[in-house]
């Protein structure tokens, strides 16, 4: 294989040049693994994105998913979410802005101490969590189907021998895939 290459709108682009390397006739070069496993993960994320828009939550972006999970069930500071999220407080602010204005978070007093503001999830919020995780299931099902259940299973034991435990769950994708 010379190159490899992104399809978008039948545009080629990315083109990666890998010339006078040979690729025995039985495998891939390496780079595939990596954009194979990513297209998989942006299908996943963009197949999800589309259900929730259908079912209510059309302003929910990838980065929202990472910010609310860093939020989680006991809320935050903008410093708690930017550290759990791997950003600085001023990005993690700007998010929880797009939350805030988007309701899917609210702020509260904190009941430890009456000078800060934590950041809770609002029911909206809650909501878009549920659905997100029912549509994974529905998601993976369509895996399964097109795959077997075996085949998927596999993948998934596979991957978690390869992927350091520490790091299987980060929240922090947003801090090399961009500010959120």
């Amino acid at each position: 294989m010379d190159n490899m290459v992104d399809h978008v709108a039948g545009e080629n682009v990315n083109q990666v040049v890998d010339k006078g390397k040979e690729v025995p006739p039985h495998d891939t070069p390496g780079y595939e693994l990596p954009l194979l496993l990513f297209g998989g993960f942006r299908t996943l994320i963009d197949r999800l994105h589309a259900r929730l828009a259908e079912e209510g939550h059309p302003d929910m972006r990838p980065a929202h998913g990472f910010a609310m999970q860093a939020i989680g069930v006991h809320g935050g500071t903008a410093s708690d979410i930017g550290r759990r999220l791997g950003v600085s407080k001023q990005a993690a602010g700007k998010t929880v802005d797009r939350l805030l204005a988007a309701g899917y978070a609210e702020r509260a007093d904190d009941p430890a101490d009456a000078r800060r503001k934590l950041v809770r999830l609002t029911p909206r919020g809650y909501d878009a969590l549920a659905r997100s995780a029912a549509i994974f299931d529905d998601l993976r099902a369509e895996w399964i189907a097109v795959l077997g259940g075996d085949r998927v299973r596999d993948v998934e034991a596979a991957l978690r021998n390869v992927v350091p435990a520490e790091t299987a769950f980060r929240l922090d994708a947003t801090s090399w895939l961009g500010t959120p």
